[in-house]
């Protein structure tokens, strides 16, 4: 059985971004390692500030900047909620999975136990977020929402401007190395945001899905995904259709809402979303 890497780079990503994803991909698949491969996969975009994950995160109305990462085997899991001050979050869920007691750590704690297992302090705030932020400002508060469906939300409560910033996705990875699956995800969010909100991505059944069948990352509008505990539904299905099919299917399900999944079961790989959505594969021979 071959070994094979997908990655994506969030449901409105550029697809002209799909060969930089290869490039991570190619480098990742060499780990040999299926959960290794995948966290190293999502740790490169993490590093790129071309996407909304670590170093790319986006701020959120505070101004401040929470990250969001899960990893996840058939066999366990480990994830990160509103994480601050950490260059790699997923690798911080990673380590939650293997050297804690615990599945889920956030806020403070989650810092805290990143320093304790060696991870330094790092400050992912960057120019684009800042100019994202002072974009979505101008924009609530000249209400204009500019056809974002998010910004709509926030002008119904104008009041909550004065918590005043804003991004767009996710990135993950799903694997199949000889029969194994594992997946890992890594957001800075999905803004305008308030500060604690929490998405998807790091909640089991929802962003991110792996169990003996295959393994489902999803990316798109956080809170419609979660009420659809999306990557489980996918899961659920795996083996009684297509794979590409039963991601169509899911997908179409969202109507409007901005929603992409990447999925590996035993045999296949697939991907679709309702969005432009930079994807990449990688394959090793067995």
């Amino acid at each position: 059985m071959d070994s094979v890497l997908l990655l994506h780079g969030g449901a409105g990503s550029d697809s002209a971004l799909s060969p930089i994803l290869k490039k991570y991909a190619d480098s990742a698949i060499r780990e040999r390692d299926v959960l290794i491969s995948v966290v190293k996969a999502v740790s490169l975009m993490e590093d790129d500030i071309t996407f909304n994950a670590g170093t790319g995160s986006c701020q959120r109305l505070d101004g401040t900047i929470q990250m969001d990462a899960s990893v996840m085997t058939a066999y366990g899991m480990g994830s990160v909620i509103a994480i601050e001050n950490v260059k790699n979050p997923v690798k911080v869920a990673l380590s939650v999975m293997k050297e804690s007691p615990h599945l889920i750590m956030c806020g403070d704690g989650a810092v805290k136990f990143a320093r304790i297992m060696g991870f330094p302090e790092f400050d992912p705030d960057t120019e684009k977020a800042k100019k994202q932020h002072d974009r979505i400002v101008h924009d609530i508060m000249n209400n204009n929402p500019g056809g974002d469906e998010r910004i709509e939300q926030f002008l119904k409560i104008r009041e909550l401007s004065r918590f005043l910033k804003y991004g767009e996705d996710t990135v993950g990875a799903v694997g199949r190395f000889n029969g194994e699956f594992a997946a890992a995800v890594s957001t800075g969010g999905a803004a305008p945001m308030l500060r604690g909100r929490v998405g998807d991505s790091p909640l089991p059944g929802c962003g991110i899905y792996v169990g003996k069948r295959g393994a489902v990352v999803a990316t798109g509008i956080g809170e419609e995904i979660i009420k659809r505990m999306l990557c489980f539904s996918v899961y659920e299905r795996i083996g009684k259709a297509p794979l590409h099919d039963i991601l169509r299917e899911e997908v179409e399900n969202f109507g409007d809402y901005s929603v992409g999944i990447i999925a590996v079961d035993s045999k296949t790989e697939a991907s679709y979303s309702n969005r432009n959505m930079a994807t990449a594969v990688s394959k090793l021979p067995e």
